[in-house]
Protein backbone atom coordinates (compact mmCIF):
# COMPACT_ATOMS: atom_id res chain seq x y z
CA UNK A 1 0.00 0.00 0.00
CA UNK A 2 1.32 3.38 -0.95
CA UNK A 3 1.21 6.35 2.02
CA UNK A 4 -0.99 9.06 1.05
CA UNK A 5 1.91 11.59 1.29
CA UNK A 6 3.89 9.67 -1.13
CA UNK A 7 0.90 9.25 -3.69
CA UNK A 8 -0.28 12.86 -3.33
CA UNK A 9 3.38 13.85 -4.26
CA UNK A 10 3.34 11.68 -7.11
CA UNK A 11 0.21 12.40 -8.69
CA UNK A 12 0.84 15.93 -8.36
CA UNK A 13 4.17 15.55 -10.17
CA UNK A 14 1.46 14.01 -12.67
CA UNK A 15 -1.10 16.31 -12.78
CA UNK A 16 -3.63 13.55 -11.60
CA UNK A 17 -7.00 14.76 -10.04
CA UNK A 18 -7.66 13.82 -6.30
CA UNK A 19 -9.52 13.68 -3.43
CA UNK A 20 -8.34 13.62 0.21
CA UNK A 21 -10.65 12.02 2.61
CA UNK A 22 -9.38 12.60 5.95
CA UNK A 23 -11.43 11.56 9.32
CA UNK A 24 -12.01 14.65 10.88
CA UNK A 25 -13.96 13.73 14.14
CA UNK A 26 -14.96 9.92 15.58
CA UNK A 27 -17.74 9.73 18.28
CA UNK A 28 -17.83 6.17 19.58
CA UNK A 29 -15.99 3.31 18.26
CA UNK A 30 -14.36 3.86 14.45
CA UNK A 31 -12.09 2.18 12.51
CA UNK A 32 -9.11 4.52 11.98
CA UNK A 33 -8.80 7.85 14.67
CA UNK A 34 -8.88 11.31 13.44
CA UNK A 35 -6.41 12.70 11.02
CA UNK A 36 -6.04 8.93 8.98
CA UNK A 37 -6.52 9.65 5.18
CA UNK A 38 -6.41 8.29 2.16
CA UNK A 39 -6.10 9.75 -1.56
CA UNK A 40 -8.72 8.93 -4.36
CA UNK A 41 -8.47 9.13 -8.02
CA UNK A 42 -10.87 7.85 -10.67
CA UNK A 43 -9.26 5.07 -11.02
CA UNK A 44 -7.48 4.34 -7.86
CA UNK A 45 -6.93 4.67 -3.84
CA UNK A 46 -4.11 5.10 -1.84
CA UNK A 47 -3.89 4.54 2.47
CA UNK A 48 -6.94 3.61 4.16
CA UNK A 49 -9.35 5.02 6.74
CA UNK A 50 -10.32 1.63 8.11
CA UNK A 51 -11.55 -0.41 5.05
CA UNK A 52 -15.43 -1.66 4.92
CA UNK A 53 -18.59 -0.01 3.50
CA UNK A 54 -17.02 3.41 5.19
CA UNK A 55 -14.22 3.18 2.56
CA UNK A 56 -16.30 2.20 -0.23
CA UNK A 57 -18.99 4.53 0.38
CA UNK A 58 -15.98 7.27 0.54
CA UNK A 59 -14.60 6.24 -2.69
CA UNK A 60 -18.29 6.46 -4.31
CA UNK A 61 -18.74 10.71 -2.26
CA UNK A 62 -15.32 11.14 -4.06
CA UNK A 63 -15.54 10.32 -7.45
CA UNK A 64 -18.53 11.97 -7.33
CA UNK A 65 -16.83 15.26 -6.91
CA UNK A 66 -14.07 14.30 -8.99
CA UNK A 67 -17.30 13.88 -11.89
CA UNK A 68 -18.16 17.64 -11.20
CA UNK A 69 -16.59 20.66 -13.24
CA UNK A 70 -14.49 22.12 -10.82
CA UNK A 71 -15.64 25.37 -9.22
CA UNK A 72 -18.43 24.45 -7.27
CA UNK A 73 -18.05 24.37 -3.59
CA UNK A 74 -19.48 20.79 -3.25
CA UNK A 75 -17.03 19.96 -6.14
CA UNK A 76 -13.86 20.79 -3.85
CA UNK A 77 -14.91 20.22 -0.40
CA UNK A 78 -17.31 18.14 1.60
CA UNK A 79 -17.96 17.41 5.13
CA UNK A 80 -19.81 14.01 5.66
CA UNK A 81 -21.46 12.13 8.45
CA UNK A 82 -21.35 8.32 8.55
CA UNK A 83 -23.01 6.87 11.22
CA UNK A 84 -21.62 3.15 11.35
CA UNK A 85 -24.67 1.04 11.84
CA UNK A 86 -26.74 -1.46 9.68
CA UNK A 87 -26.81 1.48 6.13
CA UNK A 88 -23.17 0.67 6.34
CA UNK A 89 -23.02 -2.80 7.12
CA UNK A 90 -20.26 -1.85 10.02
CA UNK A 91 -21.26 -2.63 13.74
CA UNK A 92 -19.02 -0.60 15.16
CA UNK A 93 -21.55 1.41 16.76
CA UNK A 94 -19.69 5.48 16.57
CA UNK A 95 -19.83 8.44 14.00
CA UNK A 96 -17.17 8.93 11.91
CA UNK A 97 -16.90 12.77 10.38
CA UNK A 98 -15.25 12.54 7.02
CA UNK A 99 -13.89 15.83 5.19
CA UNK A 100 -13.42 15.80 1.59
CA UNK A 101 -10.61 17.71 -0.22
CA UNK A 102 -10.22 17.99 -4.39
CA UNK A 103 -6.31 18.91 -4.02
CA UNK A 104 -5.04 21.09 -6.98
CA UNK A 105 -0.87 21.43 -7.57
CA UNK A 106 0.22 24.00 -5.04
CA UNK A 107 3.10 24.59 -2.69
CA UNK A 108 1.21 23.64 0.11
CA UNK A 109 1.42 19.89 -1.16
CA UNK A 110 3.50 17.29 -2.70
CA UNK A 111 6.50 18.34 -2.30
CA UNK A 112 7.15 20.71 0.44
CA UNK A 113 4.70 18.54 3.11
CA UNK A 114 6.77 15.46 1.86
CA UNK A 115 10.11 17.83 2.26
CA UNK A 116 9.41 18.64 6.16
CA UNK A 117 7.34 15.39 7.06
CA UNK A 118 11.17 13.72 5.67
CA UNK A 119 13.00 15.88 7.71
CA UNK A 120 10.99 15.33 10.64
CA UNK A 121 9.24 18.46 11.19
CA UNK A 122 5.34 19.49 11.99
CA UNK A 123 3.05 20.70 9.55
CA UNK A 124 -0.38 22.43 10.18
CA UNK A 125 -2.91 22.11 7.13
CA UNK A 126 -6.01 24.02 7.76
CA UNK A 127 -8.81 23.67 5.36
CA UNK A 128 -11.55 26.11 5.16
CA UNK A 129 -14.42 23.71 4.37
CA UNK A 130 -17.29 26.28 3.51
CA UNK A 131 -15.12 28.14 1.08
CA UNK A 132 -12.62 27.65 -1.85
CA UNK A 133 -10.18 29.56 -0.53
CA UNK A 134 -6.80 27.22 -1.04
CA UNK A 135 -5.73 25.70 2.38
CA UNK A 136 -3.19 27.29 5.03
CA UNK A 137 0.10 25.26 5.82
CA UNK A 138 1.68 26.50 8.90
CA UNK A 139 4.59 25.17 10.93
CA UNK A 140 4.75 24.73 14.61
CA UNK A 141 4.79 28.52 15.09
CA UNK A 142 1.61 29.18 13.48
CA UNK A 143 3.56 30.66 10.60
CA UNK A 144 2.47 30.48 6.92
CA UNK A 145 4.92 28.39 5.16
CA UNK A 146 3.38 29.29 2.03
CA UNK A 147 3.09 33.02 0.33
CA UNK A 148 -0.27 33.67 -1.40
CA UNK A 149 -2.60 31.71 0.61
CA UNK A 150 -4.86 32.85 2.71
CA UNK A 151 -3.97 32.50 6.98
CA UNK A 152 -6.93 30.71 8.67
CA UNK A 153 -8.18 32.51 12.28
CA UNK A 154 -6.10 31.32 15.20
CA UNK A 155 -6.39 27.80 17.04
CA UNK A 156 -5.13 25.73 19.08
CA UNK A 157 -2.14 23.56 16.64
CA UNK A 158 -1.97 21.46 20.05
CA UNK A 159 -5.36 19.06 19.37
CA UNK A 160 -5.44 16.20 16.90
CA UNK A 161 -7.39 16.60 14.01
CA UNK A 162 -10.62 18.13 14.17
CA UNK A 163 -13.42 21.04 12.79
CA UNK A 164 -13.25 24.47 14.17
CA UNK A 165 -15.48 27.43 13.54
CA UNK A 166 -14.08 30.76 12.71
CA UNK A 167 -15.68 33.83 14.57
CA UNK A 168 -17.95 34.09 11.61
CA UNK A 169 -18.93 30.15 11.32
CA UNK A 170 -17.11 29.33 8.73
CA UNK A 171 -15.63 26.02 9.30
CA UNK A 172 -11.81 24.69 8.85
CA UNK A 173 -10.06 21.23 9.03
CA UNK A 174 -7.52 21.74 11.24
CA UNK A 175 -5.29 18.82 10.65
CA UNK A 176 -1.57 17.88 11.88
CA UNK A 177 0.73 16.09 9.96
CA UNK A 178 2.75 15.59 12.90
CA UNK A 179 6.27 13.23 11.87
CA UNK A 180 5.96 9.80 13.33
CA UNK A 181 7.61 9.40 16.45
CA UNK A 182 10.11 6.44 16.19
CA UNK A 183 13.47 7.20 14.70
CA UNK A 184 15.58 4.32 13.77
CA UNK A 185 19.19 5.09 12.56
CA UNK A 186 20.23 2.09 10.49
CA UNK A 187 24.32 1.35 9.50
CA UNK A 188 24.20 -1.15 6.96
CA UNK A 189 22.87 -0.69 3.10
CA UNK A 190 23.49 -4.49 1.97
CA UNK A 191 21.06 -7.20 2.03
CA UNK A 192 19.07 -7.47 5.21
CA UNK A 193 19.02 -3.33 5.76
CA UNK A 194 17.51 -3.09 2.31
CA UNK A 195 14.86 -5.47 3.25
CA UNK A 196 14.45 -4.05 6.86
CA UNK A 197 14.17 -0.70 5.16
CA UNK A 198 11.59 -2.14 2.72
CA UNK A 199 9.63 -3.61 5.46
CA UNK A 200 9.36 -0.57 7.33
CA UNK A 201 8.29 1.54 4.40
CA UNK A 202 4.55 1.82 5.84
CA UNK A 203 5.16 1.56 9.96
CA UNK A 204 5.04 4.65 11.74
CA UNK A 205 8.72 5.10 11.83
CA UNK A 206 11.33 7.43 10.53
CA UNK A 207 14.87 5.95 9.07
CA UNK A 208 17.70 7.59 8.68
CA UNK A 209 19.88 4.74 6.44
CA UNK A 210 23.71 5.10 6.71
CA UNK A 211 26.29 3.69 4.34
CA UNK A 212 29.75 4.92 3.12
CA UNK A 213 28.85 3.06 0.25
CA UNK A 214 26.64 5.30 -1.71
CA UNK A 215 26.05 3.36 -4.58
CA UNK A 216 24.34 0.36 -2.47
CA UNK A 217 21.49 2.82 -2.21
CA UNK A 218 18.49 2.17 -4.68
CA UNK A 219 17.50 4.70 -6.81
CA UNK A 220 13.99 4.79 -4.97
CA UNK A 221 13.22 4.87 -0.99
CA UNK A 222 10.20 5.46 0.60
CA UNK A 223 9.03 8.57 1.85
CA UNK A 224 9.83 7.76 5.53
CA UNK A 225 13.84 7.50 4.26
CA UNK A 226 16.48 9.70 4.17
CA UNK A 227 19.98 8.71 2.82
CA UNK A 228 22.80 9.37 4.60
CA UNK A 229 26.14 8.78 2.65
CA UNK A 230 29.45 9.26 4.48
CA UNK A 231 32.68 8.12 5.17
CA UNK A 232 32.63 9.09 8.95
CA UNK A 233 29.66 7.22 9.89
CA UNK A 234 29.96 7.69 13.53
CA UNK A 235 29.47 11.00 13.02
CA UNK A 236 26.03 10.39 12.81
CA UNK A 237 25.66 8.87 15.95
CA UNK A 238 26.67 11.92 17.77
CA UNK A 239 24.49 14.32 15.34
CA UNK A 240 20.69 12.36 15.31
CA UNK A 241 18.72 13.47 18.29
CA UNK A 242 18.09 12.11 21.86
CA UNK A 243 15.98 8.44 22.34
CA UNK A 244 16.89 7.60 18.48
CA UNK A 245 17.18 3.75 18.27
CA UNK A 246 19.87 2.54 16.30
CA UNK A 247 20.07 -0.98 14.53
CA UNK A 248 24.04 -1.55 13.19
CA UNK A 249 24.42 -4.11 10.65
CA UNK A 250 27.68 -3.26 8.22
CA UNK A 251 29.81 -5.36 6.13
CA UNK A 252 32.47 -4.72 8.31
CA UNK A 253 32.96 -6.10 12.02
CA UNK A 254 35.33 -3.49 12.84
CA UNK A 255 33.56 -0.81 11.72
CA UNK A 256 30.23 -2.59 13.75
CA UNK A 257 32.43 -2.46 16.33
CA UNK A 258 33.32 1.27 16.42
CA UNK A 259 29.44 2.25 16.04
CA UNK A 260 28.67 0.12 19.06
CA UNK A 261 31.34 2.08 21.07
CA UNK A 262 30.10 5.50 19.89
CA UNK A 263 26.49 4.78 20.43
CA UNK A 264 26.83 2.81 24.10
CA UNK A 265 28.96 6.41 24.81
CA UNK A 266 25.76 8.06 24.54
CA UNK A 267 23.67 7.97 27.46
CA UNK A 268 20.67 9.40 25.89
CA UNK A 269 20.55 6.78 23.67
CA UNK A 270 17.32 4.81 22.91
CA UNK A 271 17.38 1.26 21.97
CA UNK A 272 20.57 -0.09 20.46
CA UNK A 273 20.44 -3.83 18.51
CA UNK A 274 23.87 -5.06 16.91
CA UNK A 275 23.48 -7.67 14.25
CA UNK A 276 25.42 -11.28 15.25
CA UNK A 277 25.47 -14.34 17.13
CA UNK A 278 26.13 -14.91 20.80
CA UNK A 279 29.91 -15.55 20.13
CA UNK A 280 30.16 -12.39 18.34
CA UNK A 281 28.40 -10.25 21.40
CA UNK A 282 30.50 -11.69 24.15
CA UNK A 283 33.83 -10.64 21.86
CA UNK A 284 32.12 -7.43 21.34
CA UNK A 285 31.47 -7.03 25.20
CA UNK A 286 35.34 -7.87 26.01
CA UNK A 287 36.43 -5.31 23.77
CA UNK A 288 33.86 -2.67 24.64
CA UNK A 289 35.26 -3.15 28.38
CA UNK A 290 38.91 -2.99 27.23
CA UNK A 291 37.88 0.65 26.09
CA UNK A 292 35.47 1.40 29.25
CA UNK A 293 32.84 0.46 28.39
CA UNK A 294 30.75 0.14 31.87
CA UNK A 295 28.58 -3.26 32.14
CA UNK A 296 25.62 -1.54 32.40
CA UNK A 297 25.78 -0.24 29.55
CA UNK A 298 26.86 -3.19 27.63
CA UNK A 299 23.87 -4.66 29.14
CA UNK A 300 21.51 -2.10 26.47
CA UNK A 301 23.23 -3.58 23.73
CA UNK A 302 20.76 -6.28 22.07
CA UNK A 303 22.68 -9.10 20.25
CA UNK A 304 21.30 -11.36 18.74
CA UNK A 305 18.39 -9.11 17.08
CA UNK A 306 15.25 -9.95 16.17
CA UNK A 307 11.90 -11.58 18.61
CA UNK A 308 12.49 -15.49 20.08
CA UNK A 309 10.94 -18.11 18.45
CA UNK A 310 12.21 -16.92 14.63
CA UNK A 311 15.36 -18.94 13.38
CA UNK A 312 15.50 -18.14 9.38
CA UNK A 313 18.43 -16.27 7.98
CA UNK A 314 16.72 -15.21 4.47
CA UNK A 315 16.82 -11.30 5.01
CA UNK A 316 12.95 -10.82 4.64
CA UNK A 317 12.80 -13.17 7.54
CA UNK A 318 15.29 -11.05 9.74
CA UNK A 319 13.44 -8.41 8.46
CA UNK A 320 10.18 -9.18 9.31
CA UNK A 321 11.73 -10.24 12.99
CA UNK A 322 13.31 -7.31 13.97
CA UNK A 323 10.40 -4.66 12.90
CA UNK A 324 8.39 -6.68 15.17
CA UNK A 325 11.01 -6.34 18.07
CA UNK A 326 10.96 -2.40 16.80
CA UNK A 327 7.08 -1.68 17.26
CA UNK A 328 7.08 -4.06 20.61
CA UNK A 329 10.29 -1.41 21.67
CA UNK A 330 8.77 1.66 20.45
CA UNK A 331 5.17 0.96 21.63
CA UNK A 332 6.24 0.50 25.45
CA UNK A 333 8.38 3.81 24.81
CA UNK A 334 4.89 5.40 23.55
CA UNK A 335 3.40 3.80 26.77
CA UNK A 336 5.62 4.86 29.29
CA UNK A 337 5.57 8.43 27.55
CA UNK A 338 1.71 8.73 27.71
CA UNK A 339 1.90 7.27 31.47
CA UNK A 340 4.22 9.78 32.86
CA UNK A 341 2.49 12.57 31.18
CA UNK A 342 -0.86 11.56 32.91
CA UNK A 343 0.98 11.33 36.13
CA UNK A 344 2.35 14.71 35.63
CA UNK A 345 -0.79 15.90 35.08
CA UNK A 346 -2.73 14.11 38.10
CA UNK A 347 0.49 16.13 40.17
CA UNK A 348 -0.58 19.21 39.09
CA UNK A 349 -4.03 18.68 39.38
CA UNK A 350 -3.96 18.08 43.30
CA UNK A 351 -1.31 21.06 44.29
Amino acid sequence: MINWLSALDKLHREDTPAVLVTVAAVQGSGPREPGAKMLITRDGQFDTIGGGHLEMRACEVAREMLADPAGRLAALRRLERFPLGPSLGQCCGGVVHLAFERVTPSPAYGSLLTDRWSNRLSSWRLVPLDEVHPPALLDERGQALCSGLRIAPATDLSRPCHVMQDDSGKRWLVDPCVPHRPHLVLFGAGHVGAAIVRALAELPCHVTWVDEREDMFPVDVPANVRIEATDIPEAIVDAVPAGSSYLVLTHSHALDQRLAEAILRRYDAGWFGLIGSMTKRMQFEHRLRERGIPAQRLSDMVCPIGIPGIAGKQPAVIAASVCAQLLQVWEAEEQAMHAGRRARRDAAETI
